[in-house]
């Protein structure tokens, strides 16, 4: 697990770009928090350094959004999904295959959630109202491998 810590919505998106310069073709990434943590904000962050221009915004209501980037970015909030079952129409393994996949609320879903996945838990700094505490945590061989790139990129925002 790495910690770290954004001071600022612009500093969850640079944040973010760093991890996506790091994504590559099947990396699934599991974003967890409460309401107004910052997940949206990350995900524009880390589309933009895809290379994508058009405004990226929560899919809530149509629960996936795709943008085309250097890798295609599927974008998923599953916020609305009452249990996994429900997950299936999604059709993950074809999402992972043609891309790089970011669930929002992927908590809602973890019964078919890949076991390689990179979750990132965001929650409020109780100590400053813009700042997050941001928890990487590498699941499975595939991104227990890559743990240590990550850290090497990430070094200005982990905390002990």
């Amino acid at each position: 697990m790495l910690k770290v810590k954004t001071t600022s919505p612009e500093d969850t998106q640079k944040l973010a770009s760093t991890i996506a310069e790091l994504a590559e073709l099947g990396d699934f990434i599991v974003l967890n928090g409460d309401l107004g943590a910052g997940k949206t904000c990350f995900a524009q962050g880390f589309g933009r350094s895809l290379g994508i221009s058009d405004k990226i915004t929560s899919p809530t209501f149509a629960l996936a959004n795709q943008y085309q980037g250097r890798i295609l970015f599927h974008h998923l909030d599953v916020y609305r999904l009452n249990s996994a079952a429900e997950a299936f129409d999604l059709d993950l393994d074809d999402l992972i295959a043609s891309g790089v996949v970011l669930v929002e609320w992927g908590s809602n879903i973890s019964d078919v959630i890949p076991n390689d996945h990179l979750e990132i838990k965001f929650s409020c700094d109780p100590k400053d109202e813009i700042a997050r505490n941001i928890e990487l945590v590498f699941n499975g061989q595939i991104w227990l491998d890559k743990e240590s790139k990550y850290l090497e990129s990430l070094q200005g925002w982990v905390t002990k």
